[in-house]
C-alpha cells in the first residue's frame, strides 16, 4: 500500500515474531531432560552392576561345587568297583580294604582308606591291569596360607611290582578339615576295617560304606559337611570257617 508519492510497502503480519522453525528449548525443559536421562543412567548402572555381582557370585558356586562333585564321583566310582579282599592270602590281585589311620606302601603319611578297585584303564603309556589300589588321605596345602588340608587320591596301578611301585597323586580337593570313613556290617558303623589279617574279625567287605569330609570354612555357617553313602554289592562267598584264637 502506497502513502503520499512515496513507494512505501507495509510487511505482512506475519513476518514480525519468531517463526515455528525458530524456537528452541528453554532452560527449564533442558534441565528437567538432563534429570530424566541421568535418572535412567542411574537406574541402568544399578541394575548392569547387580548382574556383574550376581554373575560373580554364580561363578564363586560353580567353581567351589566342582572339586566336590569331581570328589564324591571318584569316591563313589571307588567305592562301588571294590573286588573281594584276600583275607590274609597272597593273591596280590584281590588286594585287601583297609579303613582308619593306616600306613600304606609307598605313601608317606598315613591315609584314611585303602583299597583295591576295578577303576583303571589301559593305555599305551600303562599297560598294568583294571585293578589299582587306592588311597585317599589328607595332606598339607602346598599354600601354606590356605585354610584346612589337601585331599588327595593315590593310585598304585603296578600291582606286581618287584620294587616300591610308583604312587600317582591326584589333587581332589582343598581346604578340608577332615575326612572319616565308616563301615557297616550289617547291625552297626565301624570306624575301622582290616581283611589283610588271616585273624581279622572283617574278612569280607562292608555292607556299606559312609564318608563324612568336613570343609573348613574359618567358622563360616555355609561350610556343612559332606556325606555320602555307599552300597557295597561285591561279596565273597566261602565256607572256610575262620576261628578266633583263643
Amino acid at each position: 500500500m502506497a502513502i503520499g508519492t512515496g513507494n512505501f510497502f507495509c510487511p505482512r503480519p506475519s513476518t514480525f515474531g519468531p517463526r515455528p522453525s525458530d524456537r528452541a528449548f528453554t532452560l527449564i525443559e533442558m534441565t528437567l531432560a538432563i534429570g530424566v536421562a541421568a535418572i535412567v543412567l542411574v537406574a541402568i548402572n544399578t541394575v548392569l552392576f547387580a548382574a556383574l555381582r550376581l554373575r560373580d557370585a554364580t561363578n564363586a558356586v560353580v567353581d567351589a561345587a566342582v572339586p566336590v562333585d569331581q570328589t564324591v564321583t571318584f569316591l563313589r566310582r571307588d567305592l562301588e568297583c571294590v573286588v573281594t579282599p584276600t583275607n590274609g592270602t597272597s593273591k596280590v590281585l584281590s588286594g585287601d580294604f583297609r579303613v582308619g589311620n593306616i600306613n600304606s606302601l609307598g605313601i608317606p603319611e598315613p591315609v584314611a582308606i585303602e583299597m583295591f578297585t576295578a577303576t583303571g584303564a589301559l593305555n599305551a603309556s600303562a599297560p598294568w591291569a583294571d585293578i589299582q589300589r587306592v588311597t585317599y588321605g589328607l595332606r598339607q596345602p602346598t599354600d601354606r596360607s590356605a585354610a584346612g588340608k589337601d585331599l588327595v587320591r593315590s593310585v598304585t596301578r603296578n600291582l606286581l611290582a618287584v620294587t616300591t611301585p610308583d604312587v600317582e597323586d591326584q589333587l581332589m580337593m582343598s581346604g578340608v578339615a577332615s575326612i572319616k570313613f565308616s563301615c557297616f556290617d550289617g547291625s552297626q558303623w565301624q570306624d575301622t576295617w582290616d581283611t589283610s589279617s588271616l585273624t581279622s574279625m572283617n574278612t569280607n567287605l562292608p555292607v556299606a560304606v559312609r564318608v563324612d569330609i568336613q570343609i573348613s570354612g574359618n567358622g563360616s555357617a555355609t561350610a556343612g559337611p559332606i556325606e555320602i553313602v555307599v552300597p557295597i554289592d561285591s561279596q565273597s562267598r566261602t565256607n572256610v570257617v575262620l576261628k578266633a584264637a583263643i
